[in-house]
């Protein structure tokens, strides 16, 4: 026997050790289900962690007095985008496309910031990313009004008046995404209750980012991930327990927090959430009543994840997931509503 071929069981043999220990160190599997956060991902997390226990900038940090106040250089989008100012009665709007693509579908942002923080240049990021994914669907991102100078109803009434925008853009309602995280994700949930209830056209899909649904803070994970959250944890003094947003409304109001409504003929959701948040009961009920409602629902929870861990975009594997499983919503979506599916499959199969 030659020697190539007596080296060929203890070659295959390391081949299968590495690939194993490949598997071992991405740890991420398509189902969404991992052992533990990757070493980028908990590096991150305790970073968070540090810098929100600091006892100059902690404070701000959690009940959101930095956010509010951030201060930013000019953002220029990249290379081969256009961003269009759109101003409108009440708040402005910016519409990002990219240079000389053409798209039959268009996404909706609504960002985060506790209802208190005003649009910043993560979310322009965020629009490019969602224009990627999307195969260069416009964005149209929306700096809407915020508390305390304009408590409830006035984000929702922006976001309503920046759909209809784009319907009179000629865009139908099954042609556009609604996207939102945290506050965002929570007033995209409100936004689709609000045109439901009032007879307009429901958007193709909406992708929830640790969306905060429930301002009551009734939740189980409120209390069970109070020492593990890192962002708002150990601390009742922190932006989710806010109520400049509220005023003196009802805070079950389901357009207020959609946790409390009701989800019939809402259009297919992407649900994403971190495993340590203490928002994460915020996503599990509004999947789980979507579900029961017959409504096509992905909730997937990241284990060892932080409250819209999404922001870290390539940087760890647990975002580059979270963004490829967007990705995949959007083109299922897309395929669907194009007729490119049979008629008995579902866009989520």
């Amino acid at each position: 026997m030659s020697q190539d071929k007596k080296r060929c069981p203890l070659m295959l043999k390391r081949r299968h050790k590495k690939q194993n220990a490949a598997r071992r160190q991405k740890r991420v599997r398509e189902d969404g289900r991992r052992q533990e956060a990757s070493a980028q991902g908990k590096l991150i997390r305790e970073l968070i962690a540090r810098f929100a226990s600091d006892h100059l900038i902690g404070k701000k940090i959690k009940n959101g007095e930095l956010r509010k106040n951030l201060i930013e250089p000019p953002w220029n989008p990249p290379k081969g985008y256009e961003v269009t100012e759109v101003s409108m009665e009440d708040f402005s709007m910016e519409w990002l496309t990219a240079a000389g693509a053409q798209s039959d579908f268009a996404l909706l942002q609504l960002h985060g910031g506790g209802y208190v923080g005003t649009m910043r240049n993560a979310y322009r990021n965020f629009a490019v990313a969602y224009n990627k994914l999307g195969q260069n669907m416009p964005v149209l991102t929306i700096d809407y009004r915020v508390a305390p100078e304009s408590p409830y109803p006035a984000a929702l009434l922006d976001a309503a008046a920046a759909f209809r925008w784009l319907r009179q853009k000629g865009y139908r309602g099954n042609r556009i995404f609604v996207a939102g995280d945290s506050a965002g994700g929570g007033l995209a949930l409100a936004l689709v209750m609000y045109l439901r209830d009032h007879g307009e056209e429901l958007p193709a899909g909406v992708v929830a980012m640790s969306p905060w649904t429930d301002l009551t803070a009734s939740g189980e994970s409120y209390e069970d991930n109070y020492e593990k959250d890192p962002l708002f944890g150990k601390t009742r003094d922190s932006l989710i327990y806010n109520r400049d947003y509220v005023g003196l409304e009802d805070p079950r109001n389901p357009y207020i927090s959609p946790a409390f409504g009701e989800f019939d003929g809402f259009p297919p959701m992407l649900i994403q959430a971190g495993s340590f948040e203490m928002l994460l009961s915020d996503a599990e009920t509004v999947a789980k009543k979507a579900k029961a409602a017959g409504v096509k629902v992905r909730l997937h929870v990241y284990d060892g994840m932080f409250h819209v861990f999404q922001m870290a975009l390539g940087h760890m594997p647990e975002s580059i997931l979270a963004w490829k499983e967007a990705k995949r919503f959007f083109r299922l979506i897309q395929k669907w509503e194009r007729g490119d599916f049979q008629k008995h499959q579902s866009p989520l199969q």
